[in-house]
């Protein structure tokens, strides 16, 4: 069977913490934990996190091998995009920062023409988009 438009994205990248990555992604965007897998059934030690929205055909997958870590490298252009189809809420920007985000200015100035640009606290860039998008 060939991948079509309707096939689920799973986006996988290390995490330095977890619960630092949880409380970004979850607490401060609002997205849902989808799976969970504990390294050694310690709460909070954690080798693995899925988050995403329920139904989006689309998931993050964060890591973390306590035994093992890897070191997130993320570059300038390591960007997850998410189109708003309007303004960026301020009361989402504070959110995304009193858990864990920074907002930064964007390495290419047309993200910040059309959007707001929030380093994760891994590193990894959050693209805010005020356009909107469709693939039709």
């Amino acid at each position: 069977m060939a991948a079509d438009a309707a096939a689920h994205i799973r986006l996988a990248r290390p995490s330095r913490d977890l619960r630092a990555a949880e409380r970004f992604w979850v607490q401060g965007l609002g997205l849902d934990v989808q799976f969970r897998h504990e390294a050694d059934g310690t709460p909070g030690d954690g080798s693995l996190l899925m988050v995403g929205w329920p139904g989006a055909a689309w998931h993050l997958e964060l890591v973390h091998d306590p035994g093992a870590p890897v070191e997130p490298r993320p570059t300038v252009e390591d960007l997850l995009v998410l189109y708003l189809d309007g303004p960026v809420p301020d009361e989402l920007l504070a959110r995304l920062e009193q858990h864990g985000g920074t907002r930064v200015p964007a390495h290419n100035p047309y993200w910040d023409t059309w959007g707001v640009t929030v380093q994760d606290p891994d590193g990894y860039l959050l693209v805010l988009s005020t356009r909107e998008w469709a693939n039709t």
